[in-house]
């Protein structure tokens, strides 16, 4: 009878932190989005770079624990954030900061995701039969692929990215080394676009953010896309199930 009584509370214990999650980003995505702007960026800019001069430690720290919020709980504003850092510690400096802060939100995320519903529901699609179990089997033998492909194409949202491999039971350090280095094109891209931000003010204008979609841009993040997923077309024309 006890264990009967304690397993529900069990289930629900599992699934708090990502209720939690959740529960936060609904909230955010109406409350923060006047917050995490171009405008409020451009508006604060003096203040930030003088904090920045008196405290550089200190304003790393609180970027990246800002950062960590912003992506653990599916926060409007990595965009920003990632403009911020460039504007604040340059391309190279800014995109290190970055990329090392979304992916310890990232993992927060997938830990509870994981925790909550992945094991579960990993265990059921490998139960099932027919399409699901198929897809389910697919991905298994490709994660490599299927994980710095989620990364690398700029049209999939990171939260989705999140989420997936967690209810897909995705190794955890399979998990953190794609994330990290599949984050790192784009971010470089627009912590360069951070970097510049001093002319751009300057010039009363507003950064190009779908720089990103301009060929010289997205042709090298698809070529690095194509090479991902090269080890699953070469198993599809060779029949092999492992390379």
């Amino acid at each position: 009878m006890s264990d009967m009584i304690e397993t529900p509370k069990t289930g629900w214990t599992r699934r708090l932190p990502l209720f939690i999650i959740l529960a936060v980003a609904a909230i955010g995505a109406f409350t923060l989005n006047d917050y995490f702007t171009f405008e409020a960026l451009r508006d604060n800019r003096e203040t930030l770079i003088a904090f920045r001069d008196a405290n550089f430690l200190l304003t790393a720290v609180v970027f990246m624990l800002t950062y960590v919020v912003i992506v653990a709980f599916s926060l409007p504003g990595a965009l920003i954030a990632t403009l911020t850092g460039g504007f604040l510690f340059g391309t190279m400096g800014g995109s290190l900061l970055s990329v090392s802060s979304a992916t310890v939100g990232a993992t927060l995320i997938f830990l509870a995701a994981r925790h909550g519903f992945g094991e579960r529901l990993k265990e059921r699609m490998d139960a099932s039969e027919g399409t699901v179990g198929k897809i389910s089997k697919g991905i298994d033998e490709n994660q490599w692929s299927m994980l710095f492909v989620m990364r690398l194409v700029p049209v999939v949202p990171f939260f989705v990215a999140n989420l997936v491999p967690a209810f897909l039971a995705v190794p955890l350090y399979r998990y953190v080394v794609s994330t990290f280095l599949g984050i790192i094109p784009g971010s470089l891209v627009y912590s360069s676009v951070g970097a510049g931000l001093g002319e751009v003010f300057a010039r009363g204008e507003t950064p190009n953010l779908g720089i990103i979609f301009e060929p010289h841009i997205l042709l090298p993040i698809l070529g690095l896309s194509l090479l991902s997923v090269l080890p699953v077309i070469v198993k599809a024309v060779t029949g092999k199930k492992d390379l």
